[in-house]
């Protein structure tokens, strides 16, 4: 049975003034996007459904999968793509793609997977992380990873990069920019024989310092996705993600934060799933004090799918409300199926929850 969700009441619908869409390009600091996959994208009808959904709920940012943590790229002319197998032509006209969002004030992000790559890792096993006994190592799914000191991986993240930005992006986003998890980790063998934890984020802070200078001359923004708990643990959590350390070197972080990816327990919150707006609000609180209260640095990935809990638009209503009221104005829905609830945004403003923050139930 659900929880109760009357911490999450809704009141009388808003003026149009509340629900317009923005008509001038999106400011990044009040940035109220979606996710959106390459195959949609590249479906001139779907495409501009979707554009015409979510400016009308008042969306005005979109994210565009570019290359999938499958190891499927969506951009044409990458020479390791192509030799390796990796392209895919799901968006025959990428610039044109980008062009009807901008056209109509959307800002652009490609999102681009970075070290999360079974394909390529089983194209070229060299690239590949291994377990000891030489296989291709795989996560507990049977997914396999690139290695993230490799410094030929680095340089087909910022190629696929480049040429996301000459088609038109506004922003660049990397998303798997970390090490394995949810595997026998200790069993992975890089090509740096001495990895530890600090060798890790090491690496990852070389690889944003490298794609900085080749992508900001280019005139676009650069971004990153990261564990939701990176808000609220300094230790890299065994993939190198250190979040004050990685925002340093770029314009927005990303934390995926989805309530449903938190244990129970986590925050002294019975079920994180069931409590979406404490959880959320006890992520964005350890966020800006990490990154010194800088609410226009952060752009929350929030849920908009149900996993364990069926979510409605109350449940998406209240993670906005708990990101917004600490003064992040900036969040991004994810749905895998391009399925959002628009009417969670469309709808009007909600009360208080019940519970404040500082005093849920352990």
């Amino acid at each position: 049975m659900l929880a109760p969700l009357t911490l999450f009441l809704l009141l009388a619908a808003p003026s149009s003034a509340e629900t317009a869409p923005d008509t001038a390009p999106a400011s990044t600091a009040t940035l109220r996007g979606a996710h959106l996959t390459g195959w949609a994208a590249g479906s001139t009808k779907a495409r501009r459904r979707f554009l015409g959904e979510m400016q009308a709920a008042g969306f005005n940012a979109v994210a565009i999968a570019l290359k999938d943590y499958d190891g499927r790229v969506f951009v044409r002319d990458v020479p390791l793509a192509r030799k390796s197998g990796a392209f895919i032509n799901a968006i025959p006209d990428l610039a044109g793609a980008v062009k009807d969002f901008k056209d109509q004030g959307v800002y652009t992000i490609a999102r681009i997977a970075i070290f999360k790559d079974d394909h390529l890792a089983r194209a070229r096993p060299d690239l590949a992380v291994h377990f000891p006994d030489g296989r291709i190592w795989t996560n507990d799914k049977g997914t396999a990873w690139v290695d993230p000191y490799n410094r030929e991986i680095w340089e087909y993240a910022v190629e696929i990069a480049s040429r996301a930005a000459v088609a038109g992006f506004d922003e660049i986003q990397y998303d798997y920019i970390r090490f394995p998890s949810d595997g026998k980790t200790r069993q992975c063998r890089y090509s740096r024989k001495d990895h530890t934890a600090q060798t890790a984020s090491q690496a990852l802070r070389e690889f944003l310092t490298l794609a900085r200078s080749r992508l900001k001359p280019m005139g676009v923004k650069l971004s990153i996705c990261t564990f939701g708990l990176t808000t609220s643990v300094d230790n890299g959590m065994g993939i190198g993600q250190k979040l004050d350390e990685m925002a340093d070197l770029v314009d927005y972080v990303s934390p995926m934060m989805y309530p449903s990816h938190y244990a129970k327990g986590e925050y002294g919150l019975k079920n994180p799933n069931r409590q979406p707006y404490l959880t959320i609000h006890h992520g964005i609180k350890d966020a800006l004090t990490r990154l010194g209260t800088r609410p226009e640095v952060l752009r929350p990935y929030l849920q908009d799918f149900s996993m364990g809990v069926r979510y409605t638009p109350a449940h998406v209503r209240a993670q906005i409300r708990a990101a917004e009221e600490l003064g992040v104005q900036g969040w991004i829905l994810w749905n895998a199926q391009n399925r959002y609830t628009w009417s969670a945004v469309q709808a009007g403003p909600m009360t208080k929850p019940e519970t404040a923050p500082n005093q849920e139930s352990r």
